[in-house]
């Protein structure tokens, strides 16, 4: 069979996209073509609506076995081979299926600042015109109405940062010395270093791998008339697109979301206030990953001297483009 013999499971928002990249750069390492084939995600085709976007993200999904299968095909004899879907590690279901079929794989899990993480996502969103609340407190508050309309994890800004229910859960099945936990301000601040720990883990050499590549950094247009008018256009072409052909409902949101991108700034920080408001939404959780983990997150109950914003993951149904903005796939 040919199945990976590692996953990057998640966080998304927390440099799997970077850390996908510098992986597949080892020699002994084979990285899976489609960074993201969300196999594990469904037990056949995903879901045909969503939230704005979804549907093209939907698109995307690798759910067929033998399809799955061959991404790791063109692995060189003797390499491991592993892909990265961040989402595994928030949906439990995920983890069962996972455990079914590859019981002994080695997982990987960066976890980043859940309020820091969650602002990212959400002006990944907000940048991409999807998300409709010029506001990450509001959007945060929407997220159980949207959860219940069936929107993709991806929207799910509280939830995907709960990790201290999701690693209770993840410990369930695999041992831990099959589970590596570390945080993103680790591939951020001592690359080398985290990177080495990596290999370690997977039991190939230390050493090889100089640097992680900077991956998906997020502009973030402000919330100007334009910006409005765009976002409403392309949310609107989003909707329709799910009705038409996967490559043709990308030619209709390209141009969009090109223009939407064009006057974006570096992601501002997270003001205080804003960290106040969004910290009650995980403070038992972390307590919850400290009692998991043995280890402390006691700081990220306090405010923060940096954004921290230097790798991310993509918003739906879209890839980075050569020039640095995203683009459907």
């Amino acid at each position: 069979m040919a199945l990976p013999d590692f996953l990057v499971i998640g966080a998304p928002k927390a440099g799997t996209t970077a850390l996908h990249a510098a992986l597949a750069r080892h020699p002994s390492l084979y990285m899976s073509a489609v960074k993201e084939p969300k196999f594990f995600l469904t037990d056949g085709p995903p879901p045909a609506r969503g939230g704005p976007g979804d549907a093209q993200t939907f698109r995307e999904h690798i759910w067929r076995r033998a399809d799955y299968e061959a991404l790791f095909d063109p692995a060189p004899p003797g390499a491991l081979t592993g892909e990265s879907t961040p989402f595994y590690l928030y949906d439990r279901t995920a983890q069962r299926r996972v455990h079914a079929l590859i019981p002994d794989a080695k997982l990987i899990v960066i976890l980043r600042d859940p309020v820091e993480r969650a602002h990212s996502n959400w002006t990944h969103l907000w940048s991409a015109g999807l998300e409709p609340i010029d506001d990450v407190v509001r959007a945060c508050a929407e997220e159980e109405r949207r959860v219940a309309a069936g929107w993709s994890a991806f929207w799910h800004y509280v939830g995907l940062g709960r990790y201290g229910e999701q690693l209770e859960h993840l410990y369930g099945l695999f041992p831990r010395d099959n589970v590596l936990v570390f945080r993103y301000r680790d591939l951020v601040d001592d690359p080398v270093a985290t990177l080495d720990r990596i290999c370690a883990f997977l039991g190939v050499e230390q050493g090889l791998i100089p640097e992680v590549p900077r991956e998906n950094v997020t502009a973030h247009p402000d919330p100007t008339r334009r910006h409005q008018a765009l976002s409403r256009v392309l949310r609107a072409g989003a909707t329709l697109g799910r009705h038409l052909p996967g490559a043709l409902a990308v030619r209709m949101v390209e141009p969009l979301e090109r223009a939407l991108q064009d006057r974006g700034r570096p992601r501002r920080p997270l003001s205080w206030d804003e960290r106040q408001a969004l910290i009650p939404r995980f403070q038992d959780d972390i307590a919850l990953l400290e009692r998991v983990t043995g280890k402390e997150f006691g700081d990220w109950l306090g405010p923060r001297d940096r954004s921290g914003g230097l790798m991310g993951d993509r918003p739906p149904g879209q890839r980075q483009a050569r020039n640095g903005r995203p683009r459907p796939s």
